[in-house]
């Protein structure tokens, strides 16, 4: 019996579902459909990936156990409310637990950073590239950096394809970013922009390493930034 070529294996109904399912993840997890919106009709779905119903109805299951959707008999399937209290979250906005999810992180976003390095498309690539633009404008606009700062690392995580990276910096909420967990009397007389502007430099050479699909390079240069920002945020 032949082996089926490459082409034959991207067409099997599992790996099609898996590609509606990381598509509508990301739409979702990055706030590009809110809680309470409707997925698009199954129909539309078909035509949209080319795939058969049973293919959407996989994925839409996949979705609903994963905690994203819920489908209402009838009526069809609409994204889930988001709870970022449960799961990992940050109880104390001090340097302590700044300290504590920085070291979290130091573990989880590396190899995140290296995995999306190896299987990162071209399409997740641009989409890094417009966070990191975004937060140099909101740098060069005096306006808050957060969101686009949070978008970057989700997109890293999305970018490995392992839904359980997703998931966990999805859970951290705006945890991942520290300068937003310190109190002002913690933080002092800490300058915030500049360490904007320092933290999008070691942005840069993240994503640089993810565009050459260089895991080692990836991986040294998260480790760099998250040691970098615990230095920062704790004087460690």
């Amino acid at each position: 019996m032949q082996n089926d070529s490459p082409s034959q294996q991207r067409k099997r109904p599992q790996g099609l579902a898996h590609d509606i399912v990381t598509a509508l993840t990301q739409h979702i997890l990055l706030g590009q459909m809110v809680p309470g919106e409707k997925l698009p009709s199954e129909s539309t779905l078909v035509a949209e990936y080319g795939v058969s119903r049973t293919v959407v109805r996989e994925a839409i299951s996949k979705l609903q156990a994963a905690g994203l959707v819920e489908t209402r008999h009838g009526v069809g399937s609409f994204v889930l409310e988001r709870d970022e209290r449960r799961g990992l979250h940050l109880a104390h906005d001090t340097a302590v637990s700044v300290r504590g999810i920085l070291e979290l992180r130091l573990g989880l976003e590396t190899q995140a950073a290296a995995l999306a390095a190896m299987r990162r498309t071209d399409q997740q690539l641009l989409q890094m590239r417009q966070a990191l633009d975004d937060y140099q404008d909101s740098l060069a606009n005096n306006d808050s950096s957060v969101e686009p700062d949070v978008r970057f690392h989700r997109l890293i995580a999305q970018a490995t394809g392992n839904t359980y990276f997703t998931d966990a910096i999805y859970h951290l909420g705006h945890s991942v970013i520290p300068r937003t967990r310190i109190n002002a009397q913690e933080r002092g007389d800490v300058d915030l922009m500049k360490l904007g502007q320092m933290a999008n430099l070691e942005h840069e050479a993240i994503l640089k390493a993810i565009r050459r699909q260089d895991p080692d390079a990836a991986r040294a240069a998260m480790w760099l930034h998250l040691s970098n920002s615990l230095e920062r945020m704790t004087g460690e």
